[in-house]
């Protein structure tokens, strides 16, 4: 192999690369040892053949070669192109000579695909073992992998044994071998490495190869649409692939048999490859190490929505009225929180962030566009806000070669199989009853949002400046004979002690009261510095969910920042009965306030430069309850606060349940103004506007109370 030419071609991939949108993440990369390794990967597409060494080269800046499917060098600009990269036909009579001379002496690293074929089906296992289906039958996965391997140690280790006699045996292997430098072959071992590549989605999508394939020849089969549509979206039309490598199986220790040892030291010439004894000792062996690596690698897939929702559908109990989708979507997000918390198998990063919104409004479409994915393959029917599968599309089988376009779903449940302690996880939550997997999201929630809050107090507590934990800490007030539920939002700088009296108040008229704390309050303003509006809306959605869980009527409501987020929260859902805002933030008094985007800005410029000691981060503040409110102010927060009320305003003309606005008309820091602007642009055809005549901006604490509790309450009990 030419190693210009080997550069050369990596280049060229690398520029190819720039054209395709797919997003390679590698995990795993300490796991690769020096000295002679063998990759075994799953094979799913026929690009890995080109991108997996290439990448493997950047980590390990070594020649890397590969076997390939023999049709791949029947056509001559293709061939020449595999052979410049390094690969080598399955069907080349010389291929196991050259891997056992390439990876003796370590300069060359080796990438075999044990299953020999696309697993398109993603169907490996049955009766738990190995087993590959194809449109020709069933078969076991190869053991070529495991019988160079052990073939290349066997022979290191006999020079090994040989090297201090330096005999005509000795001669002959390093001659056979052509090994050059005998040191280093002596140096180094053998192993093989599993390798894992998983797709995000994983499904076939329309794309530029697609419809070439279509305009160029007239009739093209089945199968070369199935290959040009699903591999050439997956580097045209976006897609995540997780290259993750697993621990390496170290070879030289399966020598340790009896007859291998005896001859690995005898002077004479010994045929380790044709020896009958040998070769069925080999075999055994070699099974072994099989078994080993396929289970590393399917072990290391990296579970996705795709598998979760496949396989949540699959074992979801047939229901003669149709599957509720919310049910559908809560068992999804149950789903991924054990797979998280118990650590059960590998994720992918997507799922270490907040789920929340798979409970809301699915703003990223991932239910969605699963869901119209499985109607347009006929696997469910979606009529409203349920949808009826046919259980049967699971057990049907499909052509091999068209089933990752025909049957995207089925292809999906099988990747998780090999996966077992997942794949019993995710059975039984599918299996909950619709009553116990609403009581288990809730408990998760709640103890989601009690931990993030003793996590952040731990590690950003201030002696002298943290208020008390209890300050921070989530209120959930339940009414035995509630009349609904209200989730009740606080400000910012504040916490859930901001808004207690009133709760109590709320509480003590029948209703159901939870106050949450928001991301980066109650605990020190440094972890307010560092949280976005995003996550402030995510924990209003948590905390809604819970209420939506445990009260048959919600309303929505909050003070100042918190009332923002309520009305944000009310744009995008429907299932609550009317939302108030008590001094809604859209224009603050504070002039100072108009020049934080620049500061925020300048800051970020400085510490880019590291310059962190002259950026101005904070501001004093000086609140009107310093038991409750951060005495510092971040720069960075006020910034997410206008960001919050900047987005939150185009949407106020979508709002169409009833809406209570209440506001201070001396309020010192919220203009009066701007909340009668925002009061004129919600498109509620029921909307009230109090106004009170207070010289403060804390209404919901303090002198005359009251007053403000009793409007609230009025206004609700129109709507409950």
């Amino acid at each position: 192999m030419n190693r210009f030419a080997f550069e050369l071609s990596g280049y060229t991939l690398k520029t190819f690369s720039g054209f395709s949108k797919a997003s390679i993440k590698i995990k795993g990369q300490e796991n690769i040892p020096d000295g002679s390794v063998i990759f075994c990967a799953n094979h799913f597409t026929r690009i890995e053949t080109i991108f997996l060494p290439y990448h493997i080269h950047t980590i390990t800046q070594k020649q890397v070669w590969s076997l390939a499917a023999r049709e791949l060098f029947e056509f001559p600009v293709l061939e020449g192109f595999l052979n410049k990269l390094g690969a080598v036909s399955t069907h080349d009579p010389n291929r196991d000579e050259l891997i056992l001379q390439t990876l003796l002496s370590g300069d060359v690293q080796w990438i075999i695909f044990p299953e020999g074929m696309m697993v398109k089906n993603k169907k490996l296992v049955k009766n738990e073992t190995f087993l590959l289906t194809d449109d020709t039958g069933v078969c076991r996965p190869h053991t070529g992998a495991a019988a160079l391997a052990l073939r290349c140690e066997f022979f290191r280790e006999r020079l090994r044994r040989l090297s201090g006699t330096r005999n005509l045996e000795f001669n002959r292997l390093v001659k056979s071998l052509k090994i050059t430098d005998l040191d280093r072959v002596l140096a180094q071992t053998t192993s093989i490495i599993p390798v894992n590549i998983t797709y995000y989605p994983g499904n076939a999508r329309d794309n530029i190869l697609g419809s070439i394939a279509k305009t160029i020849l007239k009739e093209p089969s089945k199968r070369v649409m199935d290959e040009l549509i699903t591999e050439g979206g997956m580097l045209f039309s976006g897609v995540d692939i997780t290259i993750r490598f697993g621990d390496p199986i170290q070879i030289n220790p399966y020598l340790n048999d009896a007859y291998i040892e005896s001859m690995l030291t005898v002077k004479r010439r010994v045929r380790f490859e044709d020896d009958i004894s040998s070769k069925q000792i080999s075999k055994q062996i070699s099974n072994g190490i099989m078994e080993r690596y396929m289970s590393a690698v399917y072990d290391m897939t990296t579970l996705n929505y795709d598998h979760v929702m496949a396989c949540i559908l699959k074992h979801f109990p047939y229901k003669k009225n149709g599957i509720d989708i919310y049910e559908f979507s809560c068992k999804v997000y149950y789903a991924i929180t054990c797979l998280v918390l118990n650590k059960i198998c590998y994720v992918s990063d997507i799922f270490q962030k907040n789920q929340i919104h798979l409970l809301i409004n699915d703003r990223y479409k991932r239910i969605e566009n699963f869901l119209l994915l499985a109607e347009k393959t006929r696997m469910i029917e979606i009529k409203g806000d349920r949808f009826f599968k046919d259980q049967r599309r699971f057990f049907i089988r499909s052509d091999f070669h068209t089933i990752r376009m025909e049957n995207p779903i089925v292809v999906m449940a099988n990747e998780v199989e090999p996966v077992i302690a997942a794949e019993i996880c995710l059975k039984k939550i599918a299996q909950k009853s619709r009553g116990q997997i609403l009581e288990l999201v809730k408990g998760r929630l709640m103890e989601k949002m009690n931990v993030d809050f003793s996590n952040a107090y731990n590690t950003h507590y201030i002696e002298g400046e943290s208020k008390k934990k209890r300050i921070g800490r989530p209120l959930f007030l339940k009414h035995d004979n509630e009349i609904a539920g209200v989730l009740l939002i606080h400000g910012y700088l504040a916490s859930p002690e901001e808004m207690k009296s009133c709760a109590q108040y709320l509480q003590g008229k029948g209703f159901t009261v939870f106050v949450p704390r928001l991301a980066g309050h109650g605990t020190a303003p440094e972890d307010l510095a560092g949280t976005s509006y995003e996550q402030w809306v995510e924990s209003v959605e948590e905390a809604y969910v819970v209420l939506r869980h445990s009260c048959d009527k919600i309303i929505i409501g909050g003070f100042s920042m918190g009332a923002g987020l309520a009305l944000e929260l009310a744009c995008r859902v429907k299932d609550y009965q009317a939302v108030f805002a008590v001094a809604p933030p859209m224009q603050l008094n504070d002039l100072g306030s108009y020049f934080v985007p620049a500061i925020d800005a300048w800051n970020s410029m400085i510490k880019r430069i590291r310059l962190s000691s002259i950026a101005k981060e904070f501001l004093e503040n000086d609140p009107e309850n310093p038991h409750i409110n951060y005495i510092r102010n971040p720069v960075a927060g006020i910034h997410q606060l206008e960001m919050l009320m900047d987005q939150l305003s185009p949407k106020l003309k979508t709002m169409e349940k009833p809406v209570l606005v209440v506001q201070s008309r001396k309020d010192p820091v919220v203009s009066p103004k701007g909340t009668q602007r925002l009061f004129e642009k919600l498109g509620s055809k029921v909307k009230e506007y109090y106004l009170f005549d207070y010289d403060r901006h804390g209404i919901l604490t303090g002198r005359g109370v009251e007053r403000v509790f009793q409007s609230i309450e009025n206004f609700i009990r129109q709507w409950v």
